[in-house]
């Protein structure tokens, strides 16, 4: 339980981290939403795997060695997911941070599956 408590604060973490990134290059200067979009998920990975290494998933004493590599795998395919999301809500006319909200929860179960039971899991000694 204590695990999923620090995912959901490290991830809402670096969900504000994204969709803030994402907000001021939108409204600062100009960028395309999806554009921005890559650039709050740069920002927003390294708090992300800081919190869940240190935090969320501490317990399973993986090394940064071998953890970091499957994370960045979980995390591509976490912003392929959000970014084809994105896409597509974006397309059918809905508001850009209304959008961005439900893509970043919507991604967050399979993150948490897949660091949880494969990218932070340490290797059997």
């Amino acid at each position: 339980m204590k695990s999923l408590l620090w995912f959901g604060a490290v991830g809402a973490s670096a969900a504000a981290v994204h969709f803030g990134v994402v907000w001021a290059l939108v409204e600062n200067w100009g960028l395309p939403a999806l554009a921005a979009n890559v650039a709050g998920f740069l920002l927003a990975f390294g708090v992300s795997f800081a919190g869940h290494h240190r935090l969320s998933f501490a317990a399973q004493k993986a090394t940064v060695r071998e953890s970091l590599p499957r994370f960045a795998a979980v995390a591509v395919l976490g912003f392929v997911s959000n970014e084809l999301l994105y896409a597509l809500l974006l397309g059918l006319g809905m508001e850009y941070r209304l959008a961005l909200i439900l893509v970043l929860v919507g991604v967050a179960a399979m993150t948490w599956m897949l660091s949880r039971f494969w990218a932070f899991r340490a290797r059997a000694a």
